[in-house]
């Protein structure tokens, strides 16, 4: 498993345009993206600041979550609403 948390600075009064975004790009990773197991969105103290935690089977399915036609379309209208790039880490599992 491979897991990647994600955390996201939006600029100042974009959250419900913002969620909007990310609520359709939730529902079309988990209809269509078996190799996820998780992909949510958090919301932290800073109203600005939100953080997504994902999981994923593989790197296969990472690989599939990043080139498919939903995460592309959907990711271009998340940059709107961005006010600087995400901070991305991935972290393999421990299997225990």
């Amino acid at each position: 498993m491979i897991g990647v948390i994600a955390t996201l600075t939006i600029k100042p009064g974009t959250n419900a345009d913002f969620e909007k975004i990310v609520g359709q790009l939730a529902k079309a990773v988990r209809a269509n993206e078996p190799g996820n197991k998780l992909y949510a969105l958090h919301r932290t103290e800073d109203a600005n600041v939100y953080v997504f935690l994902e999981r994923y089977d593989d790197e296969a399915a990472l690989a599939a979550h990043r080139a498919a036609p939903h995460f592309k379309e959907l990711g271009r209208k998340l940059g709107d609403y961005l006010a600087k790039p995400p901070e991305v880490k991935r972290m393999p599992e421990i299997d225990f």
